[in-house]
């Protein structure tokens, strides 16, 4: 008996259950391993209850909503409140505020975990790496809330240590938190120290994928620590850029709420109310909450958002062969 003999007949068990399990039907299968449907059904039925079901509230955007007539009993007007929002003063306003923050926070904060993730992996002594690492990372176990806390008692006009610096040149003091030039730059940087050393944490973790036989063919060919990046390291981990490029251009209509709102005052108001701010002010802060021009604002951002990942994954996938689909 040959060899491959023996190899067929071994294979013929496996591909007859093969066979018989695609002949079965879903009850069946079900049935059979219903242990595993089990456990599934657990994250289903929490993902249908929790994300898919408030969804049906999306509707009261094309209605006048009255709490006293319900969703369904309330008038139905279509487009109304979009066009309202859309032709109000505020609309260009607050469009720019927050395509200008997360733009600024896109570009700021976007390289630097990379940049730190790639000198983490080239740094030779493991206690220094990991120090640095741990340093950097702790930050994002601070809640938002004490982030601003931070900040407000760092440019207190009076007691802030920003300021007691800026008066050793004879600057005086200065509302850094009430100027709407510089609420931008404590937002950003404010975000980049507090998130950098997590989000390093992924680019990290693609770097491990990469063979040290592709460092070593490098440093024999000559090849300096920059050359290695470029042309080694980079190549590793542009997917993974490229699909949280993806989704970060995707929300670029949504910045972080909670902080814009803890840092936002009357005197920043130009630069800080963006369309987050804005929608929680007509839902929840006002006198009169005005429930289905909030909802309508809302949903206007995340069809646009929508659109703008779709666009993004289309030119990824064409121009650097790597998308999220």
């Amino acid at each position: 008996m040959t060899t491959e003999t023996l190899v067929r007949r071994s294979a013929n068990p496996a591909r007859k259950t093969q066979a018989k399990q695609q002949g079965l039907g879903l009850g069946a299968r079900m049935r059979r391993h219903w242990q595993l449907y089990a456990m599934l059904a657990i994250p289903l039925v929490w993902l249908a209850i929790f994300a898919y079901w408030p969804m049906y509230g999306v509707v009261i955007a094309f209605k006048d909503y009255n709490v006293v007539d319900g969703i369904l009993g309330s008038r139905w007007v279509g487009l109304k409140h979009f066009e309202r929002f859309v032709e109000s003063y505020q609309f260009w306003r607050l469009i720019r505020n927050t395509v200008v923050l997360h733009v600024y926070e896109l570009v700021a904060t976007f390289p630097l975990p990379i940049i730190l993730a790639l000198g983490l992996n080239m740094v030779r002594r493991r206690w220094y790496s990991r120090s640095v690492q741990l340093i950097t990372y702790a930050p994002h176990f601070i809640s938002t809330v004490v982030v601003v806390g931070l900040i407000v008692v760092l440019v207190d006009p009076n007691t802030g240590v920003a300021n007691q610096l800026l008066g050793l040149f004879g600057l005086g003091p200065v509302d850094l938190l009430g100027n709407p030039g510089s609420f931008r730059h404590l937002y950003v940087w404010s975000g980049a120290w507090q998130t950098m050393g997590f989000s390093a944490i992924i680019y990290l973790a693609a770097l491990t994928s990469v063979s040290p036989e592709l460092h070593e063919a490098a440093i024999v060919d000559g090849a300096s620590r920059l050359r290695r990046i470029w042309h080694v390291d980079l190549p590793a981990i542009r997917p993974v850029a490229v699909i949280l490029l993806i989704l970060n251009i995707g929300s670029i209509l949504s910045v972080g709420f909670e902080k814009v709102l803890l840092m936002q005052n009357s005197l920043n108001l130009e630069a800080s109310e963006v369309i987050d701010t804005y929608v929680y002010k007509l839902g929840f802060a006002s006198q009169v909450p005005q429930f289905s021009y909030a909802t309508a604002i809302g949903l206007f951002r995340s069809v646009v958002g929508l659109v703008l990942l779709v666009l993004a994954n289309t030119f990824a996938r064409k121009f650097a062969k790597s998308s999220l689909w």
